[in-house]
């Protein structure tokens, strides 16, 4: 009678390290990769939603020729999974050198170019970078039988249950902090409406994407709304400022919403001093009250940003419904819609 098969740690023991450790690097990598896959069509980040995880996302790098990073990679970590049991070692040697080198050139991209920091991309790159030094050190191929092929996919299952756990964000919306509702949110309501108070960078993509999802919402809901914009404008952003200056100017004469509509739709490029003269003029701004109006508009923003400060604003976009703060893009329209119905009409 045959033996009985031996466990499946037995066998990998078997198996030459720098084999198995470019087997596991791609497996690793391709868990990173779907999990990434996951939240790039999801309606908001399922796993990695932290601010660093949505800059990567939505820069101009994060879609090569219009497609999205993850979709690459679970292509090229898949493709070294299949090279690992076909004997074709030239094909595999160039994909991981290929894949390697991509991958210290999108941490590099990360570092200097973004300056955020994904996490997923964060596994997934340096399994790149590992699965190619092993494949170039020797690394050789399997046979493909079925004991062997069997445990991948729980793997990658596992490995993608376990990033979900470490790259889970806090809850997108927070009950009223403990000290109570911020005094300039306080100072900011007013009887009639329900009051939202947004603590907003003109530039900024979440803020833009926030913005699309706030308007679908007040669409959808019964209560009246109306909002107050505090001015936030990051270091980070060139057209930031100018922006700020140019709705608080507008405000001034009534045209805040017009203004707000249109410096969002513009390009971040159109949002320099001009530029956002020009919009003020484009949507029937008094210019020579504009311009005289800009040292009161400076001192707006200054009150604003401490206004930020006091509430204790950490990241954009910020908004106040009622008693609590939303943070971030990661609250749904339907979210956003409950809190407007049952918010109290100030």
């Amino acid at each position: 009678m045959p033996a009985p098969p031996a466990p499946v740690l037995a066998r990998m023991a078997r198996v030459h390290p720098l084999t198995l450790g470019a087997i596991a690097s791609a497996i690793v990598g391709l868990g990173a990769s779907v999990t990434s896959l996951v939240d790039d069509h999801g309606g908001a980040p399922t796993f990695c939603a932290e601010t660093g995880c949505e800059i990567v996302r939505t820069s101009a790098w994060a879609r090569p020729l219009g497609i999205p990073m993850s979709v690459l990679g679970v292509g090229f970590f898949a493709a070294a999974l299949a090279l690992a049991f076909v004997p074709a070692p030239r094909l595999r040697r160039w994909l991981a050198i290929a894949g390697g080198a991509w991958a210290v050139w999108l941490i590099a991209l990360q570092a200097f170019v973004i300056e955020a920091w994904c996490k997923l991309c964060l596994i997934a790159d340096p399994a790149a970078i590992v699965h190619a030094a092993l494949v170039v050190a020797g690394a050789g191929t399997l046979a493909p039988r079925l004991k062997r092929l069997l445990p991948i996919a729980p793997a990658v299952a596992a490995i993608v249950a376990v990033l979900g756990m470490w790259t889970a964000a806090p809850p997108a919306v927070s009950p009223e902090a403990p000290t109570g509702t911020p005094e300039s949110v306080a100072r900011a309501q007013a009887p009639g409406a329900v009051t939202v108070v947004e603590f907003v960078d003109f530039e900024c993509p979440f803020c833009r994407a926030m913005q699309t999802r706030l308007d679908r919402a007040i669409a959808a809901s019964q209560a009246p709304v109306r909002i107050v914009r505090k001015m936030v404008p990051l270091p980070n952003h060139a057209g930031a400022l100018p922006a700020a200056l140019a709705y608080c100017c507008a405000e001034a004469q009534g045209r805040g919403e017009e203004m707000a509509r249109a410096l969002f739709e513009a390009e971040p490029s159109e949002l320099t001093t001009e530029g956002c003269a020009a919009i003020a003029e484009r949507i029937g701004c008094d210019m020579a009250r504009y311009r005289a109006d800009l040292p009161a508009a400076e001192q707006r923003v200054a009150s604003d940003l401490r206004d930020a400060d006091q509430a204790g604003v950490q990241g954009l976009p910020t908004l106040f419904i009622g008693g609590e703060r939303i943070t971030g893009t990661r609250a749904s329209i339907q979210q956003l819609t409950a809190l407007l119905d049952r918010a109290p009409r100030s």
